[in-house]
């Protein structure tokens, strides 16, 4: 059954309304918490404003006028950039907390949902989506199949699928693994401006990671392992060295199949 706009704004602002949150959602506790963080903090952190950002933007065609899907909106940056764009949005997270910090950055501009990616997106339309934007967010999800699949249902022939998520290689060596072709869970610590934040997500190879896109019917347009932007250089010069030589994120441009 399809949700019409004023349903799911009634659902999502009922207390005692249970949302489905899928058993094997990772970090959403941990999101929580972080959420005011993410508003104040994470906008002019070099990881996001100098590395991620200008390298997912590079691979978006003009949103003007486009039906996007913010997967996964955190605290609401994309979500706002592409409204000042001149798209139409719908802004999705796990986390209520999250979508606070987004309706306080954008106000009523854009539906804001509450749901959970490793779910169907049952009140979304079959091919009604020009643009599905998942930043740094499907390494929180253990199986891709429901989520790439749903992605290829909501977007229009030819729409277009933009993400980004940590690199394989950069998991596998941080960490210190053993077997690259794995697919597990990692438990990791976050510094914040109110202390350490345990988090965990999983890494994979990145064959899973491609074969998982083309599987549910799309074809890969263009694959990223950018370096990072001079300012980056001018805030973190160690760390800019280090991106130089050993990627941090991979992003990948995908067409749905016409």
């Amino acid at each position: 059954m399809q949700l019409n706009y004023k349903e799911l704004v009634k659902l999502n602002n009922e207390p005692q309304q249970k949302q489905v949150i899928n058993k094997e959602s990772v970090s959403l506790s941990s999101y929580e918490k972080m959420a005011e963080y993410y508003f104040k903090y994470i906008d002019i952190k070099p990881f996001n404003a100098y590395y991620e950002r200008p390298a997912t933007i590079s691979l978006l065609p003009d949103v003007k006028g486009k039906k996007v899907l913010d997967a996964a909106c955190a605290a609401g940056w994309y979500t706002k950039w592409l409204l000042e764009k001149g798209a139409s949005v719908i802004a999705l997270d796990f986390s209520t907390n999250m979508i606070e910090m987004t309706k306080k950055r954008i106000g009523n501009k854009a539906e804001i949902i509450r749901a959970d990616l490793n779910e169907p997106l049952a009140f979304i339309k079959d091919e009604s989506i020009d643009i599905v934007l998942s930043s740094l967010t499907l390494h929180y999800i253990k199986n891709w199949d429901v989520v790439m699949n749903e992605f290829n249902r909501i977007l229009t022939k030819g729409g277009q699928f933009i993400f980004s998520v940590h690199h394989p290689f950069m998991d596998f060596t941080v960490f210190n693994k053993e077997n690259y072709f794995l697919t597990e869970l990692l438990d990791d610590e976050w510094n914040t401006n109110n202390g350490k934040v345990e988090v965990q997500f999983y890494r994979r190879p990145l064959s899973e990671i491609i074969t998982s896109v083309i599987n549910a019917g799309f074809v890969i347009e263009k694959l990223l392992e950018p370096m990072p932007t001079e300012q980056f250089k001018i805030e973190q010069p160690n760390v800019y060295d280090r991106l130089t030589k050993k990627p941090q994120f991979l992003f990948i441009r995908a067409k749905k199949s016409v």
